[in-house]
């Protein structure tokens, strides 16, 4: 049974999956948010908004050691994958997916920070039903869920990141605020979390 997580909320990734974890894929999913009252609706919407999920590899001292998103779809050591961009978020499931191997990471990394991006430039007012999941790819179960449909005139916000500790990964809800058309925008509010 997946875990809700509620802003700032820490959860050790071995102990809701019940068993050692090696792959995990961070979902983020959303939709475009409908025309609200009866001048919204005849003056229509439906414009796709093109979010964009990232995973930013940092060591112990917050040294970003490399990063993975639409322009970059594999870490420099392939141990984590994004799986394509979706520029619409039309569709059920997943819109955007990053894969990640735990054992295969380097010692030396300490914190994958997963963000996301209004590339489009179209600010969280405009999105709803946004989330990011964590899957146990070992069987495809769901490990916990964080809801980042907040609203607000931000493009950006830092979704959650996985960290490494003395008892194995963990994983935090983030769920702050950021602007930014890409990661690189957001590394200022990034490297406060770290």
């Amino acid at each position: 049974m997946p875990i809700s997580l509620e802003k700032n909320q820490t959860i050790s990734l071995e102990k809701t999956a019940g068993t050692s974890l090696s792959n995990v894929t961070m979902g983020l999913g959303w939709d475009v948010a409908k025309p609200k009252g009866f001048l919204g609706k005849l003056l229509g919407g439906g414009e796709s908004i093109d979010l964009d999920a990232s995973a930013l590899i940092f060591d112990s001292n917050g040294q970003l050691l490399d990063n993975v998103w639409f322009r970059q779809l594999q870490s420099k050591d392939g141990s984590v994958v994004h799986t394509g961009d979706n520029r619409t978020g039309a569709g059920e499931g997943d819109d955007e997916q990053i894969r990640v191997n735990l054992s295969r990471l380097a010692r030396a990394v300490q914190t994958v920070v997963f963000t996301v991006n209004s590339f489009s430039g179209q600010d969280f007012s405009k999105v709803e039903n946004a989330y990011c999941r964590l899957i146990n790819d070992a069987g495809g179960a769901e490990i916990a869920r964080f809801n980042l449909s907040s609203g607000g005139s931000h493009t950006g916000q830092v979704m959650a990141r996985v960290y490494r500790d003395a008892g194995g990964w963990n994983m935090q809800a983030l769920g702050l605020p950021s602007s930014g058309r890409t990661f690189q925008d957001m590394l200022p509010d990034i490297r406060r979390l770290l």
